[in-house]
């Protein structure tokens, strides 16, 4: 039984990663399962520098899921390189590096930065604030999002991923955006926007007013926007948002996924990504599927 896939020339040994932002570098979950059982690790944001992150509280539950306003809270390129990488390559597992930033020009330092690093993908975050453009999230702009791409491609020495965001009206024409600036492959989704109000304290739950939803809630949406995307582009697609069990996972890949990442799951089950690893691997078994990739986007 075959449950190796190739993404964008990288060959995993399973289509499971983590989502960026649940699962730190991999160190917090280390004392509880085994790295190396994952195709890959997927790390928290990494920027030019450290940040903050917003105020406290950033983080409140909701129903079937939960919303964050951590504001990508890192810390930074060169401790990164240090601490982080080192620890992940003590494991045999790939290792997919999140890029976020505030202007492109961070987004290309970091992106250097990397280049040497003994590392296998880069997932570019655009779903941040770009300053220069007002404040817009460069994910909300097809021509912004074929231009950063194109300058990241242009300085990348991994593939790249392109993290789009789901707070658009159209994301097939996203994807196509990423695409066209030569992107290897996409994500999605990214959290939505929502907002929770404490009624007792006639106030937001969070600091920051708005987070982002993640959770079972959004799975409905998220394998709506991958079978979208799938059939909009040629570059594979790294699907996420509320996969729990392998029985979500496949739903991704039915749809078109070629990878699947577990991330709010893992707060309060820190073993999810491993369990759907075996689920998926159990469900093939019982039906009698000797390869993965025949499962990937066999719904049209």
């Amino acid at each position: 039984m075959n449950l190796s896939v190739d993404f964008a020339g990288v060959t995993m040994k399973n289509p499971v990663t983590t989502a960026s932002g649940t699962f730190g570098s991999g160190a917090e979950y280390s004392g509880f399962v085994d790295l190396s059982r994952l195709g890959a690790v997927t790390t928290k944001g990494v920027a030019s520098v450290p940040w903050p992150g917003n105020p406290t509280p950033r983080i409140c539950e909701t129903a079937s899921g939960m919303l964050n306003a951590i504001g990508l809270q890192n810390p930074g390129i060169d401790l990164f390189l240090e601490r982080d990488i080192p620890f992940l390559k003590q494991y045999d597992t790939k290792i997919i590096v999140n890029v976020c930033g505030k202007t492109e020009e961070e987004y290309i330092e970091v992106t250097e930065r990397l280049a040497k690093a003994e590392v296998d993908l880069l997932e570019i975050n655009i779903s941040c604030p770009n300053v220069k453009a007002g404040g817009i999230a460069f994910g909300q702009d097809p021509k912004l999002v074929e231009r950063i791409t194109s300058r990241i491609k242009r300085k990348a020495k991994q593939p790249v991923i392109m993290k789009l965001s789901p707070n658009v009206t159209d994301s097939a024409e996203m994807a196509k955006a990423a695409e066209a600036g030569g992107a290897d492959g996409i994500s999605l989704i990214n959290t939505l926007t929502g907002m929770k109000i404490d009624i007792y304290r006639r106030g937001f739950a969070l600091a920051n007013k708005t987070g982002g939803l993640s959770g079972p809630a959004i799975k409905p949406v998220a394998v709506r926007m991958v079978y979208q995307a799938a059939h909009a582009v040629k570059i594979p697609i790294l699907g996420m948002g509320g996969i729990r069990t392998a029985e979500d996972a496949l739903e991704f890949i039915m749809a078109g996924a070629a990878m699947v990442a577990v991330g709010t799951a893992n707060f309060n089950h820190p073993s999810a990504a491993f369990d759907v690893v075996q689920g998926i691997e159990a469900f093939m078994r019982k039906q009698g599927v000797k390869d993965i990739r025949e499962l990937i986007g066999c719904v049209d």
